[in-house]
């Protein structure tokens, strides 16, 4: 463990995004002790500037009342406008094409709104089998609001029996046999419980062959790996923002709408005066003429408060850069990858895959013993100071984020793992 522990301090030494760490609170135990933190997929770390930017929110509040609409630091009204340019970055969109808003189930049902327009030859809606929860029960009761069943109507994809991940190939095969039945495929960028990174341009090109509307569950995505979401040509996309965006519990989420979408003011949606016209908005008048672009599909006026917080966490992904980020997280997985074959074996299994392309932050460990005994594990793992997640019966999610966690976080939480597994 010492050669390990030594390179490490090396690799962090030599790590040119190391001072990014410093930006952010890390958190502590009651007894000072600096915890190390690896659930970044689950809840990202508070930045220093936060304070800062929400306080100044507050300030202006204070001082200007209403009048903060206009004349506040950052001018309420558009005052979501100014994540547009740094989101788009982020998803490789044009700004037209991106909004922060609402929140990631509350977007999901105003796109569907939108793009699930089921009839009486194509009303099926493709997810995958371990979808994240909210997602599968968002597309279940759209399904029952158009008076369809998830019996018949809902199309599961799922791993191959004795396998972990998709294959690209299975599904492309799924989504051809179904075909002119399928109304609408709606894929993560990143796997919620695997870590799997899917290869996203084949299965959104295969949906469109087949006439379906596509959509994309970014949550674990956006932050975390690259996207190109213009070319790649998916009709939309949603993302929460307190996971690798760090914009703070219950932040305000994203969407993207794809640019051919951007001026068809005939297509159905559910409509709010934020996303009117913004020259005529305040006319106040009965007719609805939407924003181009996704801005069109606001419902409401953003919440400040909770948009201040991403605003701070996105001016440091500009200045980290997603390129060297992305390096940086292959590194940290691939040190924690190779760390627990090397001390592990036959211990942990890691359910992600190993191809750095097919992952982002986080590995997934299987804890190759009965269901109490590997929840003890996690148990352990806290109890030693590393914060990562559990999802029953066997399954530990770690997520080494690469804008506040270092080679030496890795190297801490393999040893607690190493010596949790063996009580």
């Amino acid at each position: 463990m010492t050669s390990s522990a030594d390179e490490a301090v090396a690799r962090d030494a030599g790590d040119p995004l190391a001072g990014f760490a410093a930006e952010f609170h890390h958190p502590y135990d009651d007894a000072g002790r600096k915890l190390v933190y690896l659930c970044g997929h689950s809840l990202g770390l508070q930045s220093k500037s936060v304070a800062s930017h929400v306080e100044q929110e507050l300030k202006d509040w204070q001082r200007l009342g209403v009048i903060g609409h206009h004349q506040a630091s950052r001018p309420w009204i558009a005052y979501h406008e100014q994540a547009a340019a740094p989101l788009a970055a982020l998803a490789g969109a044009q700004e037209i094409e991106v909004v922060a808003m609402n929140s990631l189930t509350v977007n999901l049902h105003l796109m569907m709104v939108s793009f699930f327009r089921p009839d009486a030859g194509r009303n099926r809606v493709l997810i995958e089998k371990s979808a994240f929860p909210s997602d599968r029960y968002a597309i279940v009761s759209q399904l029952a609001f158009h008076g369809l069943n998830a019996q018949e109507h809902l199309v599961e994809i799922e791993p191959r029996e004795g396998e972990r991940a998709l294959r690209t190939e299975d599904v492309v095969d799924r989504i051809r046999r179904q075909g002119d039945r399928l109304a609408l495929v709606l894929l993560p960028g990143v796997q919620y419980l695997t870590g799997q990174s899917l290869d996203l341009p084949p299965l959104i090109a295969a949906a469109r062959r087949a006439g379906a509307a596509v959509g994309l569950d970014l949550a674990h995505a956006i932050g975390n790996t690259p996207l190109q979401l213009h070319d790649w040509d998916a009709d939309f996309a949603v993302w929460c923002s307190y996971k690798y965006l760090n914009a703070g519990p219950g932040a305000v989420g994203g969407c993207f709408v794809h640019e051919r979408h951007a001026r068809c003011a005939e297509l159905p949606r559910f409509a709010g005066w934020w996303g009117h016209d913004r020259a005529t908005r305040f006319r106040m008048g009965p007719d609805f003429n939407p924003i181009a672009g996704a801005q069109g599909w606001q419902i409401s006026n953003p919440p400040i408060l909770s948009t201040a917080p991403l605003l701070a966490s996105l001016d440091i992904f500009q200045r980290a850069g997603m390129r060297r980020l992305r390096e940086k997280s292959i590194a940290l997985t691939g040190f924690l990858l190779r760390l627990i074959d090397e001390l592990l074996p036959g211990l942990v299994e890691v359910i992600t895959p190993r191809a750095p392309d097919e992952r982002g932050c986080q590995l997934s460990l299987r804890i190759a013993r009965p269901a109490a005994a590997a929840r003890r594990c996690h148990e352990l793992l806290g109890a030693a100071g590393v914060v990562g997640d559990w999802r029953d019966p066997d399954v530990l999610r770690l997520a080494p984020a690469p804008l506040y966690n270092s080679f030496h976080d890795v190297f801490a939480a393999v040893d607690a793992l190493s010596q949790a597994v063996r009580v």
